[in-house]
């Protein structure tokens, strides 16, 4: 879905991808609002570039036109009081120069039709079209608190927790193995120096459709010992939709189950654990258990986060800060969510991590991996 917030507030709505055309003369701020959306639900980017005077507290708000609602959000506190949106800085960004840039995101739900809010403002001066004022912006965001808490709060933000093990991509690549699980095709794995999240390198997967065209990168250095809780935390940005076929990204091999894989991915057009050796889902491939998923977000980097449990098998899945309640197994069978997986008991011992791409057929994507942060404990986005 493109959306684009012109200098006079027109809106144009097409195919794919977002941007904003600025005015011709300079603008206070400049907001792009990027839309992923489905039936009943969607996800936002939404990116501002400061073009006044310095921020250190800033502040985005809006309001939809329709009935919109806000139901988490991520690099923000996110609040909603009827159509009036309310995006304030988290801790750890608060800050905005002249020229630069921030974003954030957050999921909502909607009926009927999901139109693009009209104008932003930041720090309560309109974006898209409006000179700068001649006096400056507040520095501090306004003191009302928030009419409800953060969705979520990660535990230490862009971090990397004590004892966990962390990887760039910067001069750590001879960790990393290139491999062709069954066949070789066409997938690349490339080390990516144009495109990064955090450092100057990230992990490029170029991921063709077709079954025999996947690729991964393999590390063993990573894991910690064999029987504990294994988190994992790396940021994402991929270019193509989930398909509505089943796709993987993340591969672990599990010594406990035949040596077969644990993997990640998606499938209907969310994201979708899978266990090889019996092909459990996580969540139910039901309407329902799909719709208790999300989708990932396309065009902007993501924080994913997983907790795989080897002592009892529990499993849970945050993207952007957020728990995904279809992606939660705790242990007890829930309908369209882990029945099926806990069909059997599943003590997984994982001794690999792999990233890249495989498709069974339809699907491609390119997508780049970074910030990779591995432990026994959860370390945040």
């Amino acid at each position: 879905m493109l959306i684009r917030l012109a200098a006079a507030g027109t809106l144009l709505v097409g195919a794919v991808l977002a941007a904003v055309t600025p005015a011709a003369a300079a603008t206070a701020c400049d907001v792009v609002y990027t839309v992923n959306q489905w039936s009943t639900g969607f996800t936002a980017d939404v990116r501002v570039t400061n073009n006044g005077a310095p921020i250190n507290g800033w502040v985005v708000t809006w309001a939809f036109t329709g009935n919109q609602q806000v139901t988490n959000g991520w690099n923000a506190q996110v609040t909603q009081s009827g159509s009036a949106v309310r995006a304030a800085a988290p801790s750890y960004n608060t800050t905005l120069a002249t020229g630069a840039s921030t974003g954030f995101g957050f999921q909502g739900t909607y009926s009927g039709t999901n139109t693009a809010p009209a104008s932003f403002a930041l720090n309560g001066v309109t974006c898209n079209g409006a000179p700068p004022p001649t006096t400056t912006p507040p520095t501090t965001p306004p003191t009302t608190p928030p009419t409800t808490p953060p969705t979520s709060t990660p535990p230490n933000p862009g971090g990397c927790t004590s004892g966990a093990r962390c990887d760039g991509f910067e001069g750590t690549q001879a960790d990393w193995a290139v491999t062709y699980p069954d066949c070789s095709g066409v997938g690349k794995a490339v080390f990516d120096t144009a495109v990064a999240h955090g450092g100057g390198t990230s992990l490029r997967i170029d991921g063709a459709a077709g079954y025999c065209n996947h690729v991964f990168v393999r590390n063993t250095a990573l894991l910690p010992a064999a029987g504990s809780a294994l988190f994992v935390r790396y940021w994402v940005r991929h270019t193509t939709a989930l398909p509505a076929a089943h796709v993987t990204a993340i591969a672990l091999r599990d010594a406990n189950d035949g040596n077969r894989d644990l993997r990640f991915g998606g499938q209907n057009g969310a994201l979708q654990w899978n266990r090889a050796s019996d092909d459990a889902t996580l969540p139910e491939q039901s309407p329902a258990g799909v719709a208790l998923s999300a989708p990932l977000p396309v065009g902007a980097w993501n924080c994913v986060e997983f907790k795989v449990d080897g002592r009892d098998g529990t499993m849970q899945t945050w993207l952007n800060g957020t728990s995904v309640p279809g992606l939660l197994e705790d242990g007890v069978p829930t309908h369209d969510i882990d029945g099926q997986w806990l069909n059997r008991t599943w003590r997984p011992a994982l001794t690999d991590l792999r990233l890249g791409w495989e498709s069974y057929g339809e699907g491609a994507d390119t997508l780049w991996y970074d910030d990779l942060a591995v432990g026994t404990t959860r370390a945040g986005c």
